[in-house]
């Protein structure tokens, strides 16, 4: 466990008020969560990281949806507790039914037997692939 304290608003130094007030506003939220308070401590990181997920979470061509279900999906491959949670409540809040993240997690353990079995196997790409 993390021998640091969350960087709470009143606590915070300008530079990190203000990712924390478009946080807020972008999210339409009344606080920021606990990952954005922990990498307060390093704001360079905060407002990059900040900056980097607007972007990449912005519409695009695909839907909110699916973006939170690759999310949660690469999530709990790398097995971000953390991340499952918040990404799979922000899918959720998208759209997401039961059904769908009993499926997804049917995906994401089916992807990750078999490319363990590829790479055990060390199996050459096919031609037709490439």
């Amino acid at each position: 466990m993390s021998q640091l304290k969350a960087v709470d608003y009143a606590a915070a130094s300008p530079e990190v008020k203000a990712v924390y007030d478009d946080i807020k506003q972008t999210r339409q939220v009344e606080d920021v969560n606990n990952f954005w308070k922990f990498i307060a401590h390093h704001p360079p990181t905060l407002a990059r990281t900040w900056d980097s997920l607007k972007d990449v979470m912005a519409p695009g061509a695909l839907e909110p949806l699916i973006k939170e279900l690759l999310y949660v999906a690469v999530s709990v491959t790398n097995n971000c507790g953390y991340c499952v949670a918040s990404h799979t409540a922000a899918a959720r809040r998208a759209g997401m039914t039961d059904e769908m993240f009993g499926e997804l997690l049917a995906v994401v353990g089916m992807a990750n037997e078999t490319n363990r079995l590829a790479v055990g196997y060390r199996v050459p790409i096919d031609p037709a692939f490439e």
